[in-house]
């Protein structure tokens, strides 16, 4: 390190299984990924948020051809650490068919994914569907007294005396 470069802002940390993904992955996106790892340990990339039950974590784009992610978390650094927080990278892997995201909930021990509104709303049965009911005809009250009911006339104003 030469008297110009910045120490790191974070701490690295890696799942031993994400460490087992990234020596398992190609080589140039094996090279890509070190290269924007240590782009967010030293604060100069951020990748996006995730949502849902993913919230707490981002993740990052590999290629050019957006085919591999990095999910990683920024938590607290452990006690004694030089750092007051730690970049903990969770999964190094291809997208396709959601599969990133699919392990990280596995390894973070979420094992059930709740609905949104909008999935609960698709899966839901349309009330549109129910057959149609006859509605009831009205009848008069129970208290009617039998014959017509007249309204009562509102007061005129003409012919008043002033």
């Amino acid at each position: 390190m030469s008297g110009t470069e910045q120490p790191p802002a974070f701490g690295l940390s890696f799942d031993p299984r994400a460490l087992s993904d990234l020596l398992a992955a190609p080589s140039d996106i094996r090279d890509l990924a070190l290269a924007q790892l240590q782009d967010v340990v030293n604060a100069r990339l951020f990748g996006p948020r995730l949502l849902g039950e993913l919230a707490d974590c981002r993740k990052l784009y590999v290629d050019h051809r957006n085919a591999w992610r990095i999910v990683y978390a920024q938590r607290p650094a452990p006690t004694g650490s030089a750092y007051r927080a730690e970049i903990h990278v969770v999964a190094v892997r291809p997208r396709e068919r959601h599969e990133v995201y699919s392990i990280t909930r596995k390894r973070l021990g979420i094992t059930h994914r709740p609905l949104s509104a909008l999935a609960h709303a698709a899966r839901s049965r349309s009330p549109q569907l129910e057959p149609r009911r006859e509605a009831p005809k009205p009848t008069p009250p129970s208290y009617a007294p039998p014959g017509l009911l007249r309204p009562v006339a509102p007061p005129s104003l003409r012919g008043r005396a002033r």
